[in-house]
């Protein structure tokens, strides 16, 4: 099967064909290190993370670059406001990032090049736009250095806008600009507000780079000019991924022939964010639920579908893939793991082809454990069964047993939660048994005992279903 992507450059789904035969490229803008992460922050990463995954299934050799942005204004703003030297809210920040993507068992990337480490191949991509015409430094003689938008006819080609409808960036003093819509490629030194180190040496003075050239030299030291797919968030396709495509085709580069986008998380409405004060921040999240049920949470939904969070949905999804766990312990988990595609059922490798669609490779997985419970109850083999169920939660990196989830888990909770699964599905093995010899006052005696314990049972057409 051929494996297609909605491109939402061209708005259209189109057959994956990597620029060189087995081997795929994929660039994802990772975060900026101002503060905590969030939900909404860590959406990106495991869905970047399962397309990773598929295309390894799929024979893919993956190079994939997942950078850091560790200088910005928001950087050196939030330091100033605690007081402390820019670089080292960026690195706790990014410690904390990289604890929460080790929580939710999200692969490192192939290499995480950050942005203070490649100024050289900036100032070098600048020079570049500036000898072909496509750059300018600023005329009101501050040193900055400015993209220009009328230069390139191709600029707003990704989102399909025209220039003069879009708004003036905001990134600099509009002063020094000859269209309100050019934007910063180099930002100088303000010695009077911002400290030195928050500066490097440029044939223009001293600066530092603007936001968006930061992702285009990093996406070609590591990818090369021409790479397969670039992603990140809906919210970076304008400005963001705009303007990176348009400096670095200007300058001659390809760059990527497709372009992913993932979908916000909303609270109340409104997108997930620091500056909005509504953002959930993981470790908070992680005191009440698993790493790997807040992960299947985010993997259920599409990828490019937007996501109401609230702590009801999140129980409801943890509940599910609780199923999932408990029907894996009865049936008992395979020594050596099945993988590959032929260990996966078609269904799911159909739906992982069409745009990466989790959510109907989730309710495959589902259909397997139905399944896989109504032969456990009339005492059939499900060797078979259970191995296609850990090859798709493989997949999704879901499987309960993964050495990451044990690496990254030493909550007593954890394994207190495991026992009760298998207890409480012991119990209501008994019960099926019971029922099925029409013993019905053991089977009331067994419901009582639950009952007893806080745990409810719900008889459906899928079998007892329970919770606390």
């Amino acid at each position: 099967m051929n494996f297609q992507l909605h491109d939402t450059a061209t708005r259209e789904v189109r057959e994956f064909v990597p620029l060189e035969e087995g081997r795929a490229g994929l660039y994802v803008c990772g975060l900026t290190v101002q503060s905590e992460p969030h939900v909404g922050h860590v959406r990106s990463g495991v869905n970047f993370d399962v397309l990773q995954r598929w295309m390894r299934v799929l024979g893919y050799d993956v190079t994939f670059i997942r950078n850091i942005t560790d200088i910005d204004d928001k950087i050196l703003a939030k330091a100033a406001e605690q007081d402390r030297p820019w670089y080292n809210l960026a690195y706790t920040m990014h410690r904390e990032l990289d604890r929460a993507y080790a929580a939710l068992n999200v692969a490192p990337p192939t290499y995480e090049p950050a942005a203070t480490g490649h100024v050289p191949e900036m100032i070098e991509l600048i020079g570049e736009l500036i000898t072909r015409g496509h750059a300018y430094r600023a005329e009101d003689g501050s040193g900055d250095v400015y993209f220009d938008v009328r230069s390139w006819p191709a600029y707003g080609e990704l989102t399909r806008q025209g220039i003069d409808d879009m708004e003036p960036a905001a990134d600099a003093d509009p002063r020094g600009k000859r269209d309100p819509r050019d934007f910063a490629l180099w930002k100088s030194w303000k010695k009077e507000t911002e400290p030195e180190t928050a500066a490097w040496p440029s044939p223009w003075g001293p600066g530092r780079p603007g936001w968006h050239i930061e992702c285009s030299a990093m996406a070609g030291k590591y990818l090369g000019n021409a790479f397969d797919i670039h992603g990140g968030g809906v919210d970076l396709r304008f400005p963001h991924h705009e303007n990176e495509q348009a400096q670095s085709r200007a300058a001659g580069h390809p760059f990527a022939s497709y372009w992913m986008h993932n979908a916000w998380i909303t609270t109340a409405g409104e997108k997930m964010s620091k500056s909005l004060g509504n953002s959930l921040a993981i470790p908070a999240v992680l005191q009440d639920y698993r790493g790997i049920e807040l992960r299947y949470y985010l993997v259920a939904a599409h990828y490019r579908s937007h996501v109401e969070f609230s702590f009801e949905a999140l129980e409801e999804a943890a509940t599910g893939f609780r199923r999932v766990e408990t029907f894996l312990e009865r049936a008992g988990y395979a020594a050596q793991r099945p993988s590959g595609l032929d260990a996966l059922p078609e269904a799911f490798v159909a739906a992982m082809n069409d745009d990466l669609g989790t959510p109907a490779a989730v309710a495959v997985l589902h259909e397997h454990v139905r399944e896989g419970n109504r032969a456990l109850a009339a005492g059939q083999d499900v060797t078979g069964l259970a191995g296609r169920v850990e090859a798709m939660l493989d997949v999704l990196g879901l499987h309960p047993h993964d050495a990451a989830w044990a690496a990254g888990s030493s909550s007593a909770d954890d394994r207190l939660t495991r026992a009760v699964d298998v207890l409480v599905a012991g119990l209501l093995e008994r019960r099926a048994e019971a029922r099925a010899a029409k013993d019905f006052a053991t089977a009331d005696a067994l419901r009582d005992q639950l009952a007893a314990a806080g745990v409810l049972i719900e008889d459906t057409p899928a079998g007892p279903q329970w919770s606390i």
